[in-house]
């Protein structure tokens, strides 16, 4: 069976018309546009699976987070001895990527992981 794709301008049309309901299936997809449209007109989507159309599935926003403590960070600056906040940047490194292994596991690569906790740490000022 083909699919049959909505717009804003059809969810506004139905509504128009009186329809007060949608039944979204696999075989019904809804531009963003229009899922915000029937949304803010209170149009009824009847989804048989309570997800979004077309939503891509999150491992990362779907399991619960592991709840631990933000590191204190402050900048490298205000550190007296650059060894002392050598190390500490390495300690915070450290804690990061760990905390990334333990959601994520192998998901990540350990290469993109480095380069992304690089770049915070300078942004943060930390280098």
């Amino acid at each position: 069976m083909a699919k049959v794709f909505y717009t804003e301008h059809d969810i506004e049309d139905m509504v128009n018309r009186g329809e007060r309901s949608l039944v979204v299936n696999e075989n019904v997809v809804l531009t963003d546009l229009a899922y915000e449209k029937a949304r803010r007109l209170g149009m009824q989507l009847v989804e048989p699976n309570e997800k979004p159309p077309a939503a891509p599935v999150r491992p990362y926003l779907s399991k619960p987070a592991v709840s631990q403590p933000a590191p204190q960070v402050t900048p490298a600056s205000s550190n007296s001895g650059s060894g002392n906040s050598s190390a500490r940047l390495d300690a915070i490194k450290a804690r990061v990527k760990s905390a990334v292994k333990t959601q994520l596991g192998n998901q990540v690569d350990d290469a993109t992981l480095e380069r992304i906790i690089d770049r915070v740490a300078a942004d943060l000022g930390l280098k």
